[in-house]
């Protein structure tokens, strides 16, 4: 995909969703911290349900802590491995509490040094909730950096390094949040809606194939 191809496809992304956030529901940066390292694994729509039963209880690192680890396993129990989760979150707390006056580090060195944050939760931090212009890869944007041809990679963070250097500066805030929306909407992993596409013309999987062929090729990123 050339330079040209790619500033067409994220104008086309910013026309449909102007102004793009997380779908996970969070007030502050240590709740949105907390939604997800809850969201490995779990879809945004399981995570939201059950902050909305912990964040009323407890939306500081203290405020967890006195909570306890059994009270914020109750909580978060509906969450896939959320005993582990837990454990992490706890001790993320209690290093929030004790080296960061309880505040979210702006900085990635401190943000990965935390239990159960790796790179990709790091940026999506630094991203959602400080407004960086760091790229997380999950899933949903290292299959659609691969089937457009936007910025094919081996691995997530092989992917994420060519997004850096490829999406155009202007773009580089929102290209996180547009990606997963389409990767989650509609470049799907099974069945994706490429007739309807927004930038199907502009895909290398589309435009290599049929629809039909298309939608066959692209099932197996």
């Amino acid at each position: 995909m050339n330079p040209t191809t790619r500033r067409q496809m994220f104008e086309r992304l910013q026309a449909l969703t102007p102004e793009p956030t997380t779908e996970l529901d969070y007030g502050t940066p240590f709740e949105l911290l907390v939604a997800v390292i809850l969201s490995a694994q779990a879809t945004d729509k399981g995570v939201n349900k059950a902050t909305a039963k912990l964040f009323p209880q407890a939306n500081t690192p203290q405020a967890i802590l006195d909570l306890g680890l059994d009270g914020l396993k109750q909580a978060i129990r509906t969450i896939g491995l959320y005993n582990a989760k837990a454990e992490n979150i706890i001790k993320t707390c209690r290093i929030l509490v004790e080296r960061h006056a309880g505040e979210v580090p702006r900085e990635r060195a401190a943000l990965e040094a935390l239990p159960g944050v790796g790179r990709k939760t790091a940026n999506v931090v630094l991203n959602t909730a400080f407004g960086e212009p760091t790229i997380a890869v999950d899933t949903h944007i290292f299959r659609v950096s691969n089937r457009t041809g936007l910025a094919p990679g081996k691995n997530v963070n092989e992917v994420e390094q060519r997004l850096l250097k490829v999406v155009p500066r202007e773009f580089r805030r929102d290209a996180h949040h547009w990606l997963i929306l389409h990767g989650r909407y509609v470049c799907t992993a099974r069945a994706p809606k490429c007739p309807d596409c927004a930038i199907n013309d502009l895909c290398d999987t589309y435009r290599r194939a049929s629809p039909h062929r298309a939608r066959r090729a692209g099932s197996t990123v």
